[in-house]
Order: structure tokens, then sequence, then C-alpha cells
């Protein structure tokens, strides 16, 4: 199943297949994407998505991913998960294989734990990932982890892959919550318009156009105001996002 709950302003969603490691068929890619939806929709200033147990996501479930259907869903929900309005953390507890590290590069930000691995195994299996997972893969970790992983067929451990800028931070998952507790407290406006212009880098969308708009509503907002009071009180800033 995929479990979410709002905690104070952070939305936390777990991937939970125990008997699965975590795989993703195409039920719990789908309500992986009806999940972060609804956190969404929430109004939550931060995301964390993790695994549980020991595994954040094994890969695909084999017995179902040859279908367009599920290569469909799997791109609908990466695309959800990049394209929310609020900082995305993967908290890799343990291996994150195939589909597990593309919904982690979905993410903003990756916090491992020492146990997680990232792969992508499609030489392997004779199967293949979309270009914007590659694309996207190079643009955070390099050309060279990008290569290392797709072409030599190498996992890469949260040591190497913090090394490499494909982790953001070693930690665990409550490191990851602490990450987003931070994060929940900057002026969402400002982060929204940021994860855009660096999204449209990775993947340009018909919203880049709109760009100047955002650019513009971050500076005629009130968080700018409530920025300014802030400093001169010497307090830390309450935004609201408008």
């Amino acid at each position: 199943m995929i479990l979410s709950e709002v905690r104070g302003r952070v939305g936390v969603v777990t991937i939970d297949r125990h008997e699965r490691r975590n795989a993703l068929d195409l039920e719990h890619v789908e309500d992986l994407r009806d999940a972060v939806d609804a956190l969404v929709g929430e109004g939550v200033r931060a995301m964390v998505i993790t695994g549980a147990g020991s595994s954040f996501c094994s890969g695909a479930d084999l017995g179902g991913v040859y279908g367009p259907g599920f290569r469909d869903a799997l791109y609908v929900t990466l695309d959800a998960i990049s394209s929310a309005p609020m900082p995305v953390i993967a908290a890799v507890n343990g291996p994150a294989i195939g589909a597990g590290t593309q919904v982690a590069i979905a993410c903003d930000l990756r916090v491992a734990a020492p146990s997680a691995k990232f792969a992508i195994p499609t030489a392997r299996n004779g199967l293949a990932v979309d270009p914007w997972t590659i694309r996207r893969l190079a643009l955070i970790a390099g050309g060279g982890a990008a290569r290392a992983i797709l072409l030599g067929c190498e996992q890469l451990d949260d040591r190497r892959a913090y090394d490499r800028g494909l982790v953001d931070r070693l930690g665990s998952v409550h490191d990851a919550m602490e990450w987003a507790e931070d994060l929940a407290t900057a002026a969402p406006l400002t982060l929204a318009y940021s994860k855009r212009v660096l999204e449209s880098m990775f993947e340009p969308r018909p919203w880049a156009e709109d760009l100047d708009d955002d650019f513009a509503a971050v500076w005629e907002s009130e968080d700018v105001e409530e920025g300014v009071r802030a400093r001169l009180e010497k307090r830390k800033p309450d935004f609201q996002g408008r």
C-alpha cells in the first residue's frame, strides 16, 4: 500500500509493500501519484517520500512492467513528483533500484542512509528508461555517473552517490524530516518559483513561458514584506505564501 500523512506543514508518503521490497506495480504507481497529488492539494510546504522497512523501492514489479499501461502510469507519477510546487525530499532508506532510482531523482533532494543503493539495471533485463530519466540522472549526478549506472551497470552506494552529487545529504528518514520541516518555514512562493525554473532546465514545459510572471509574483508578495519585518525584528519569518 501507499501510506500518506501530514505532519505539521510536511507531507509524508511511504511505499509499503514489505513482501515485494516496495516494488511498484500499476496499482501502487497510481496510488503513489494520488498520494502526492492529495498532499499538494492539502497545501503542505514540503514533502518526504520514503519506503517502509529496509528498502526504498526495489524497482518495478516485473510481473507487470512490460505493459505500456505501467510505463505510462510511472511517467505520469514521476511528473507529479517533479512538478509538485514544493520541495520534495527522497529519504532513501535502502535500495532504490530501477523505478526506485527514478522516483528518487524525480524528487528535488535526496537523503541517503548507509543501506542505500542506486541502480538502473535496464541493460541486464532488456528494458529501457525514457530520455527524461537519462537526462535528469546526467544533470543531477553528472555524465560519468549516468554512464556508470546505465552503461557500466554499476550500483552506487550512499557514499559514492553523495560524492557524485546524486545524494545531497547522508542520513536517516529522521534527518530528511528535519530538513523538510526547516524548508517548510521558507518562503513558499520563492521555493515554487525556483523549482519551476530548475524544472524547465530538465524538461521544458508549456508553463515555462510564464516564469516571468512567477518571478514578479514573488517580489510583489506579502512574504517579501514579512521577510523585511522579520529581519528588522530579529525573528524567524512566518511566510504565508501570498
